[in-house]
């Protein structure tokens, strides 16, 4: 029995030493980043044209991926619609409550988390 404590002991400071290897390695890494991010701003800020014309393809990076979004949403109500279609009409009234119950629930959380 105490063999096996020996054993777990040294397999918990096995794992305990990678973890910590893995630790340092992630906060080398981060160093890193923060000096490359540092030199970028630097030659932006070298650069007001450079600046703005990236601020500019930031913003309709951002515009295009609303209009996406937007895209998708109308195609889940579409893709609803067909569903609701697809169903016998003496089962659609009470799907169409169901679903709209969920979509509800689902809307008011994301509301309560974003606002």
């Amino acid at each position: 029995m105490a063999e096996d404590n020996i054993v777990e002991r040294m397999l918990h400071d096995t794992i305990g030493a990678v973890h910590t290897e893995d630790l340092f390695v992630e906060a080398v890494r981060d160093l890193v980043k923060d000096e490359v991010k540092a030199y970028i701003r630097a030659r932006l800020d070298a650069n007001p044209e450079l600046k703005a014309e990236i601020r500019a393809a930031v913003k309709d990076l951002m515009e295009a991926k609303l209009h996406e979004a937007y895209a998708f949403v109308k195609l889940a109500k579409a893709g609803a619609k067909l569903g609701l279609e697809l169903v016998p009409a003496e089962m659609r009234a009470e799907l169409t409550r169901e679903v709209a119950r969920i979509i509800e629930k689902e809307v008011g959380a994301l509301l309560e988390r974003t606002g």
